[in-house]
């Protein structure tokens, strides 16, 4: 299955834990592709597949990613010393805010990268790196998000499958066609005609400093990751440690909170540009390329877009292969863009600020679809 060679370094080792699953074989006169999928989609695709790992586009550039962790620590200190050697006045201390949300969001960055196994060769060094800068760097549970994000990955935008629409319905309507379903229902959790509007004082930010902060936690506790737990102890305590050695407590807790709504803001237009303006519905079970093209979309590149989104600005490419290390997106995404002609897929690009407007416009329009069903007769 492509979802399985996307998501899985070590097929090899992984193929072991599958050989206790294995039910049988399939029946010579059945079906390899169900009726749902594209079966010449899916061979192009394997196709492209193997002329990517020929390319050696899967190979990791690890002196990329030492000077992008780098800055990131050098980011990360600059933060504490602006506020040592100028002191807590406001101007430094703003400027000691801003530069620490650049590491963090760095940080959350490079943690995706190591989420996704693309920085190391071996599974174990990404695994161990992930918790150092997830767990260490940013205070959160290495686990937790991989648990929440391979689902995201496997399913991207289909309902009660991947937990980032979660927030459909009870604080947005999402896509066209569940608005006018929530409509027709009478269902009414929030008053979605105005979500464009309140997009902007909820979810980017208050999602790190709310949810996000409380979710990790819950999670790592009821699932029992003490190790995460652990690491993410080692971050507070090197916080409110260095922080508090500069700053009165009323100081320290107002920092904490700004940096972690400057951060979650960042996240959210990042993360929401390439998915919430895209199709948003049930699974249809379609094959692993068109399930991709639908929920996906990309930003045009650019030295600043690049570092801003983390490479996310590739996201169609990120999403077909998960393991390509980000450096690679580039190279792939011509071969990618073919594929899609040959086959009538969309392959949207965008400039970075028409994305971000692309947010606002799809609530607006989700919202307005929703109150026309919602007072239909």
């Amino acid at each position: 299955q492509d979802a399985f060679v996307a998501f899985h370094v070590d097929k090899v080792l992984v193929s072991k834990y599958l050989k206790s699953l294995q039910i049988g074989e399939l029946a010579p006169d059945q079906p390899s592709i169900e009726p749902t999928k594209n079966k010449m989609l899916v061979k192009d695709f394997r196709e492209l597949r193997a002329t990517v790992e020929k390319m050696g586009l899967l190979e990791p550039n690890q002196l990329f990613f030492f000077l992008h962790l780098a800055h990131i620590l050098l980011l990360d200190t600059a933060a504490w010393l602006i506020l040592f050697y100028f002191g807590t006045s406001l101007m430094p201390f703003i400027v000691s805010l801003v530069v620490l949300t650049i590491s963090q969001v760095q940080a959350s960055w490079l943690q995706h990268d190591l989420g996704h196994l693309s920085v190391f060769r071996k599974t174990k060094w990404n695994h161990l790196l992930h918790k150092f800068v997830m767990c260490h760097l940013i205070g959160a549970s290495a686990k937790w998000w991989t648990l929440l994000h391979s689902r995201h990955h496997a399913k991207p935008n289909c309902f009660r499958k991947d937990p980032d629409i979660d927030m459909h319905p009870f604080l947005f309507t999402l896509g066209k066609k569940f608005s006018v379903e929530l409509g027709i229902k009478k269902k009414k959790y929030m008053p979605y005609n105005h979500q464009h509007k309140y997009f902007f004082i909820t979810l980017p930010p208050l999602l790190f400093p709310t949810y996000f902060h409380c979710h990790t936690f819950y999670i790592a506790y009821t699932k029992r990751y003490w190790a995460d737990l652990a690491w993410m102890l080692t971050f507070y305590i090197r916080f409110f440690f260095t922080y508090g050695s500069l700053l009165e407590i009323k100081s320290l807790l107002a920092y904490y909170f700004i940096f972690r709504m400057l951060e979650s803001s960042w996240f959210v237009w990042v993360s929401q540009m390439n998915h919430i303006p895209m199709d948003i519905y049930y699974d249809n079970n379609l094959d692993w390329v068109s399930t991709q093209l639908q929920a996906t979309c990309n930003v045009e590149q650019s030295l600043f877009n690049d570092w801003f989104t983390g490479h996310l600005n590739f996201q169609i490419e990120h999403h077909l292969f998960p393991t390509m290390p980000r450096h690679n997106y580039w190279k792939v995404a011509p071969l990618v863009k073919s594929l899609c002609a040959k086959h009538g897929l969309e392959y949207q690009c965008k400039p970075l600020l028409t994305a971000f407007a692309d947010i606002v416009h799809s609530l607006k329009n989700s919202g307005e679809l929703w109150l026309d069903a919602y007072l239909h007769k």
